[in-house]
């Protein structure tokens, strides 16, 4: 495979390979599908790596088990009883969202708090390798989570820890402050010709 080469090197005082070995906060927005899907193409990866993945889904469903989440937890695992990749968390919004002490009807706002509350506490114990914050710029869009606390943290994170954040509508400041940003931008879509979403394919 051909390596790429940087188009500009910033005077920064770094070497190439300081350079090569930053954590990188990514995020893919856009309004067509495979956003979610690209990210857990690189939590594969870090797998591999031997880097700790840790999956914080916001907006989907805790009841709705999807594809890639049997596929991980089946990885992390394999994990357990051979040692080969890594460790794998996998949280969804509300009832998956295990540390909340639950009572009383579900607050979506709430529960999207605590989630980066505990993402917050994650990134401070320097938890995982690669976090995948699925949907996260949703909670942002909603005003549910600060923006401006969401990159300050991000920027701030200690230690060698990825960070991949995917939704439609990413906010100007977080793909300000992010080291790579892809746009999914349709150019067809079987739903265009009246196909639904199938298993295998969407979930």
């Amino acid at each position: 495979m051909p390596q790429g080469q940087p188009s500009s090197v910033p005077a920064d005082g770094l070497t190439t390979r300081q350079r090569r070995h930053r954590p990188l906060l990514m995020v893919h927005t856009g309004q067509m599908k495979g956003k979610s899907t690209a990210a857990f193409g690189l939590a594969l990866r870090a797998w591999t790596a031997g880097l700790p993945v840790g999956v914080f889904q916001f907006v989907k469903s805790a009841k709705w088990r999807v594809g890639e989440e049997n596929a991980f937890r089946a990885l992390g695992e394999v994990h357990e009883r051979t040692g080969q990749g890594a460790p794998v968390a996998w949280h969804k919004m509300g009832e998956g969202w295990s540390w909340i002490q639950r009572g009383g009807d579900a607050d979506h706002a709430a529960d999207a708090l605590e989630g980066w509350r505990q993402i917050q506490r994650d990134l401070a114990a320097e938890r995982y390798g690669l976090y995948v914050l699925d949907e996260f710029t949703y909670p942002m869009k909603w005003g549910w989570v600060d923006v401006d606390e969401v990159v300050a943290t991000l920027a701030d994170r200690p230690g060698f820890q990825h960070v991949v954040i995917t939704g439609r509508d990413a906010d100007p400041r977080l793909v300000a402050a992010a080291d790579l940003v892809a746009e999914l931008t349709k150019v067809k879509h079987p739903m265009d010709a009246g196909q639904k979403g199938q298993k295998g394919i969407e979930w």
